[in-house]
């Protein structure tokens, strides 16, 4: 160990601890005084200035053997060998005579494919959430524990962006060529997690993996299910069914042996959480889980979910074993459905349809949502929201070569794809009402159950998919979105400018084949 640290150029930490017990880390948290231990347990901790993400502070290493295989844009931006080493160099003699927290494990749950990792932390914090959020070795794999890539976060050192090329005090660098990621400035744990998750992104293909933004859960049968989708669609809620089995809630990759979790644990959001809404998440927040901005109460050490005053991005890191329901590992078979969620506030898309290999492909690519009024500052209407492949920020390759992906993985196993409207409907936010939950939960246990694939569908003559016109549970009226709004002419208005929406978006993937062109909604 102390010869790896050398070769990183760490030459004189003051100590090391290699994959501590949570126990151990929230005590050393606490004698350091990262966080607090909130009346259940759980290690309450404040990110400072990083709440969330900094995605103009995230950079790839442009190197020969990447160039052309990286999609460069505002996304994936370049920064120079010397640039990234110069900041590796400087991190590294920043943590001269610290003390360094190490954690050794896996990201991926099937041994075939598992990427080993090391993470070098400044605080205990960092390391406690590394070891609920990667998958753990045993005491085996462990003794024999070679790292592939490493992750260095020291949120302690700030960049100079003049001096170091980067735009602010922060910088998350992807290496390719050097096989790390080094986080600077930030303590936000969310870093580390799509860190290694972009990592995947781009190693993964070259295996013949897909990787994928989605959750994933099985039956009792055996049958794997995905659901894709953006905040507030209803990824989450939908995928916790109680009566399947949690493979896993933000991260997999599909193989030819089955899909697999990337993750050994969970980053739940906890704004306004509740036990009656969201019992297994409520319960998971006990000894062990790592609490982000979270406010607590000094004297009682109760935590309210209900206060923003930190951020709205609240979020809890735990082991995936502490939900009930869960599949450890966490594997399953060949998904035999596929499920985009989407939340539409316009109120035009169906509540459910079918979707060939090019629909597929199309809303996939696209992974479209849409914002409310009041949820940001400025927003007075619904907007529509696109993000490529459910997932733009974590995607260092071309859009495309993710969608073929999904059309093969779709083809070869037979999978049948929907996609499901969990938005408005009868007109639109302010005007309609949100879809019953009864009956998208029920349009989405027909789709696992198959009891859609004999029914009789009709074509969309705007959104070019796939409309069933039967469905159990659900009112046949429901089905078709035109029907239930009271001005047949404002619907139609608003569903060809919702479909020049999704032409205008797919005009910026210029290399896209004309079928999965000619797949999406019809704008005249």
């Amino acid at each position: 160990m102390k010869e790896y640290i050398e070769a990183m150029g760490i030459l004189c930490p003051k100590a090391i601890y290699r994959n501590l017990s949570p126990a151990q880390l929230i005590e050393h948290a606490l004698e350091r005084e990262e966080g607090k231990l909130s009346k259940t347990g759980a290690l309450v901790i404040d990110t400072g200035k990083y709440t969330g993400r900094s995605p103009n502070d995230r950079f790839i290493v442009d190197t020969p053997n990447v160039h052309d295989l990286v999609d460069w844009g505002k996304v994936n931006v370049p920064i120079s060998r010397e640039k990234a080493d110069g900041i590796y160099e400087k991190m590294c003699a920043y943590m001269q005579n610290r003390e360094i927290f190490i954690v050794d494990g896996y990201v991926g749950a099937d041994s075939e494919y598992a990427l080993p990792i090391r993470v070098v932390c400044e605080n205990a914090a960092s390391a406690l959430f590394a070891t609920q959020a990667f998958v753990r070795p045993d005491r085996e794999q462990l003794d024999a524990f070679e790292p592939k890539f490493t992750v260095l976060c020291t949120p302690g050192f700030k960049c100079i962006p003049e001096r170091d090329g980067v735009n602010s005090e922060a910088a998350i660098i992807l290496d390719f060529e050097k096989n790390r990621v080094t986080i600077a400035c930030s303590k936000y744990s969310g870093e580390i997690k799509k860190g290694m998750f972009s990592v995947m992104n781009f190693l993964m293909p070259q295996r013949g993996v897909f990787p994928m933004h989605c959750s994933a859960n099985i039956g009792n049968d055996g049958d794997t299910a995905l659901f894709f989708g953006l905040s507030g669609t209803g990824k989450t809620t939908l995928s916790a069914d109680p009566n399947r089995w949690l493979i896993g809630d933000d991260e997999h990759g599909w193989s030819d042996n089955g899909v697999f979790n990337f993750e050994g644990g969970c980053y739940a959001k906890c704004i306004n959480l509740s036990r009656e809404n969201e019992p297994e998440i409520w319960d998971a927040i006990r000894f062990g889980t790592l609490v982000e901005n979270v406010i607590m109460d000094e004297d009682t050490r109760t935590l309210d979910f209900a206060d923003s005053s930190i951020t709205e991005n609240t979020r809890a890191a735990y082991p995936v074993e502490y939900i009930p329901n869960c599949v450890i590992p966490g594997k399953g078979n060949q998904p035999k459905t596929v499920i985009f969620l989407t939340a539409d506030a316009f109120g035009v898309l169906p509540p459910i349809s079918k979707l060939t290999e090019d629909m597929a492909k199309y809303h996939f690519v696209s992974g479209y949502t849409s914002k409310l009024a009041g949820t940001e500052r400025g927003i007075k209407e619904p907007q529509a929201t696109f993000s490529t492949c459910f997932g733009a920020p974590f995607l260092p390759m071309h859009p495309s070569i993710y969608a073929e992906m999904l059309g093969k993985k779709i083809d070869e196993n037979g999978a049948n794809v929907f996609l499901i409207n969990t938005g408005w409907t009868g007109g639109p936010y302010g005007v309609g009402s949100r879809m019953k939950i009864k009956y998208t939960r029920a349009m989405v246990t027909a789709a696992l159950e198959g009891k859609l694939n004999d029914v009789e569908y009709e074509l969309h003559p705007i959104f070019n998919v796939l409309v069933p016109k039967t469905c159990p549970e659900v009112p046949d009226e429901v089905l078709n979105p035109r029907e239930v709004w009271a001005d047949k002419d404002a619907y139609d208005a608003q569903a060809r400018e919702l479909a020049r929406m999704f032409v205008n978006n797919f005009k910026k993937y210029t290399n896209m084949p004309e079928s999965i062109i000619n797949a999406g909604p019809k704008a005249e």
